[in-house]
């Protein structure tokens, strides 16, 4: 396989999750000796480490083959790469949010006003949807503190939990993009690095479908075998192996992690026993 480079984040929670999910798939990254630019010694892929905001244009220009940023970044800078995977963490949205006490009527609310943000692209494309005429102020600090500044009437900024926001006396009234991290790719791969990226790929949804399920296998009566059998349906069906006493099996099966309790309340109504929930390493589809 050709090497590829993967451009990630150099600091901060995104680069920590990205560096976990590569070791998740069995890509090792030696963080001790982490440099500009390091190897992966058991995969064909280097990792380049820069700031987020710099990621999809080196990707779009060929300098990284891949990257790992937040989809906010993607959609802000509008440079010409491909979404391969949707990532499932570094989860967030953009917002809008004005002081606590103004009284807030709608998208029209907006217009004539200041609004100071980092993403002025997103926010713009936002306002011609909803027709509004507002000013955008630009600013790459602290954006929260731009009403209390008078620098602006309001602010479009990320938000994960809002208690930012609070403590600025603010109020959150518009939630216009979801954001998470993604996987991007050049469109212009050869077929080499093409075969690198689609293992990738294969490992990052082996590891989804893992996170999502637990392995469970309990002792039960065989005349609760078929309604059991019902209860939990496995990706086939599930395994039934005969115990040393009489008119009891073990069954052993995969279940979706949120439904977990619910089908261990009905195994239990059904009369399995020794009930054992267990993680799984890993799925291959």
């Amino acid at each position: 396989m050709n090497r590829l480079r993967l451009a990630i984040q150099s600091k901060g929670r995104l680069s920590e999750e990205s560096v976990a999910l590569l070791r998740e798939i069995g890509i090792d990254i030696d963080e001790a000796s982490r440099k500009f630019l390091s190897q992966a010694p058991n995969f064909p892929l280097e990792l380049l480490y820069m700031r987020d905001d710099d990621i999809p244009q080196v990707v779009s220009g060929g300098t990284a083959a891949l990257g790992i940023v937040g989809l906010n970044e993607v959609e802000e800078r509008g440079f010409d790469v491909k979404v391969a995977a949707r990532l499932g963490f570094g989860r967030c949205r953009i917002s809008l949010a004005i002081p606590r006490n103004e009284e807030y009527t709608g998208p029209q609310w907006f217009s004539g006003r200041r609004i100071a943000t980092s993403y002025p692209n997103i926010l713009r494309r936002w306002l011609s949807d909803k027709g509004v005429d507002a000013r955008i102020e630009v600013i790459t600090g602290s954006v929260e503190v731009a009403p209390a500044a008078d620098i602006a009437d309001a602010i479009f900024d990320i938000v994960s939990s809002g208690g930012t926001l609070v403590s600025n006396g603010l109020k959150e009234v518009e939630q216009v993009f979801q954001s998470e991290a993604v996987l991007i790719a050049n469109g212009n791969l050869d077929s080499g690095q093409q075969e690198v990226l689609d293992e990738m790929l294969f490992r990052i949804e082996s590891a989804g479908i893992s996170r999502r399920k637990k392995y469970i296998l309990m002792n039960l009566p065989e005349s609760a075998m078929e309604e059991a059998k019902r209860i939990l349906p496995a990706m086939r069906s599930p395994t039934v192996m005969p115990l040393a006493a009489k008119g009891w099996c073990s069954m052993h099966s995969v279940v979706e992690e949120p439904v977990l309790w619910e089908k261990i309340h009905q195994l239990k109504a059904i009369g399995a026993e020794g009930i054992l929930v267990l993680n799984i390493d890993k799925i291959v589809p």
